[in-house]
């Protein structure tokens, strides 16, 4: 006895791209890789120094990401004060994402994090980064995600929204009706 509704034929489900097939696999390879390679370092060196290198990536990973994150509003602050727009070449992300990869275990990680710390590979990835994202932008369908901003801006064009709170002054000696909660 089945239930629910029944699945499309394979002939009529929309194929799966490339990265959707490829990415669960290059994940489950790459945590793989990284346990072996601990276990590698662990054989030469020793358990308690692998021990000592994990902590040590967490804590500058930590550090880095801190860092960063407080560099990141600080320009934020300044931009807002001056009434500018705050300006892209901090590496910000990138180095938040080279003390992510800091804190995850392993050496490739690890070796990846701090190679993400470098300034040149960070002006390198960024410039890329932008062209990339400057291309997709580009050659987007109509109806994305800036024709959605853009038709916010239309609806609203230049008003203000004024919060408040309705307060009825009603008599005291008169019966009061018991109402809905708006708040839902």
């Amino acid at each position: 006895m089945m239930t629910g509704a029944p699945t499309p034929p394979p002939a009529t489900r929309p194929r799966r791209s490339r990265p959707r097939t490829v990415l669960p696999l290059a994940v489950a390879a790459w945590l793989v890789l990284e346990i072996w390679l601990l276990t590698v370092v662990a054989d030469a060196a020793g358990g308690f120094t692998v021990f000592l290198l994990l902590i040590a990536g967490i804590v500058l990973g930590s550090v880095v990401i801190k860092r960063a994150g407080r560099r990141a509003f600080r320009n934020l602050n300044e931009a807002l004060q001056r009434g500018t727009a705050p300006s892209s070449g901090g590496g910000s992300g990138l180095t938040m994402l080279g003390g992510l990869l800091l804190i995850l275990p392993g050496p490739i990680s690890d070796a990846a994090g701090l190679l993400l710390l470098v300034p040149p590979v960070q002006r390198a990835l960024g410039r890329y980064a932008e062209r990339a994202v400057d291309r997709k932008l580009r050659h987007a369908a109509p109806g994305g995600l800036g024709d959605a901003f853009q038709q916010a801006r239309m609806y609203h064009p230049g008003g203000k929204v004024v919060q408040g709170e309705v307060v009825r002054d009603e008599p005291g000696d008169a019966p009061r009706e018991q109402r809905p909660h708006l708040n839902r």
